[in-house]
């Protein structure tokens, strides 16, 4: 399936450092965040990336998604070059590109209903009507399986499982090639991790979605994509297949991870000591 698709997304070389100061001299200082990332993301499939925490896996997804510029390398995007594009014309390819989070709350305006939430991109870029804008925003809750007579229910009247379909709906309305998805599913528990798993994979049908699962979670990993990532200190430490990934991992640190890897057996265990 990944040989017959193109690539949408390729990295070459790409780092970032972020600046911090000593808390005693206040002296500026460079941290890496992650260093000669070369990554591909086939079309319409999904890419897992997995790492501990710290590797500088947020740190490339923001670059990705437009939000951060690396200090160096290259974005190839549906055969475009991003870093070397102006601002201007930057603009249609931010709503390609859309994130959503691991926590869904601090991404949603409180004050606003949740048509208004999912609409408020369009009305941003200035796209259709008041009228059209409402209606894809309906159309766009009823999809992620929220009832649109919601539709004037503030964040805060959602559980967390239902904020995070609103994030999705957000997400989708400016009808986005990629998702990455930024730790999205790690603040939910079981019942509800499979819930948006299967919308996600329903939505990937739906619109040809590609996604970047960012995710500690190697079970979710291992159901979801179809190729993996190892992030290890900043750098891709290995890439390839699930199948290989879980069955021959080449890399030590991938080993350990999975060799980390809660079973059933020990899950139970622990639960019900």
């Amino acid at each position: 399936m990944i040989g017959s698709t193109h690539a949408l997304l390729r990295t070459k070389n790409l780092k970032k450092n972020h600046l911090q100061r000593h808390p005693v001299t206040n002296a500026k200082f460079a941290v890496q965040a992650f260093a000669e990332v070369n990554m591909t993301i086939h079309a319409g499939t999904t890419l897992a990336l997995v790492g501990e925490s710290g590797a500088g896996k947020s740190s490339l997804a923001r670059c990705l998604a437009l939000l951060e510029r690396p200090d160096k390398g290259e974005i190839w995007f549906e055969g475009l070059e991003l870093l070397s594009l102006e601002r201007k014309a930057l603009l249609p390819i931010r709503g390609q590109i859309q994130i959503i989070f691991q926590n869904p709350t601090s991404a949603l305006n409180p004050r606003l209903s949740a048509a208004e939430i999912i609409a408020e991109p369009l009305l941003i870029q200035g796209r259709g009507t008041k009228a059209q804008q409402r209606a894809r925003a309906l159309e766009l809750m009823d999809q992620v399986g929220l009832p649109p007579g919601w539709k004037s229910r503030t964040p805060l009247e959602f559980s967390g499982g239902q904020r995070q379909r609103l994030a999705i709906a957000r997400a989708l309305v400016l009808d986005p090639i990629l998702l990455i998805l930024d730790e999205a599913l790690s603040s939910l528990d079981l019942a509800n991790q499979e819930m948006i798993l299967k919308l996600l994979t329903d939505l990937q049908a739906l619109h040809g979605l590609t996604y970047l699962h960012i995710s500690h979670d190697l079970r979710l990993v291992s159901q979801f994509a179809e190729e993996v990532a190892v992030m290890h200190q900043g750098r891709i430490v290995e890439h390839a297949d699930v199948a290989t990934i879980f069955a021959e991992p080449k890399h030590p640190y991938t080993q350990e991870l999975l060799m980390a890897m809660p079973t059933l057996q020990s899950i139970c265990q622990e639960r019900f000591a």
